[in-house]
């Protein structure tokens, strides 16, 4: 199986880099639509537009939420079943060290997307946190 990894670093607090990650109004701005609460088995969907190969549809389920260090959810689409981990470290300088991981690929084809699509998304949070 593979394994996606990032690492990001924000000059953010943690607690705005928390509420970005588990904010579902916040998460629609950089991830996809959702409903999105930070409780141990909430099921919840990521929703963006379908495409002809694609429902837009993402299952997921929360699988830990450890405020404001770690958060884990599954992420099950197009055929993959994979766990999203979040790890939030304070640098100590203002900023915030993000790393993601995402776990348990199958598909050659779904790794590589979900390898290019974390990296647009890592930008896309690093705009908003500087808001």
């Amino acid at each position: 199986m593979k394994v996606v990894t990032q690492q990001f670093e924000y000059t953010a607090s943690m607690e705005k880099v928390w509420n970005a990650l588990t904010n579902p109004a916040m998460l629609a701005k950089w991830i996809m639509d959702n409903d999105f609460k930070p409780v141990v088995g909430h099921k919840f969907q990521f929703r963006t537009e379908p495409t002809g190969w694609w429902n837009g549809i993402i299952d997921c389920e929360v699988l830990e939420v450890n405020e404001p260090h770690r958060l884990s959810y599954t992420w099950v689409s197009g055929g993959e079943n994979t766990t999203v981990t979040w790890t939030l470290n304070d640098s100590g300088n203002g900023t915030v060290v993000l790393h993601l991981e995402q776990s348990g690929f199958q598909s050659e084809q779904a790794f590589g997307g979900a390898a290019h699509g974390w990296v647009r998304m890592g930008k896309e949070l690093g705009s908003l946190l500087a808001v």
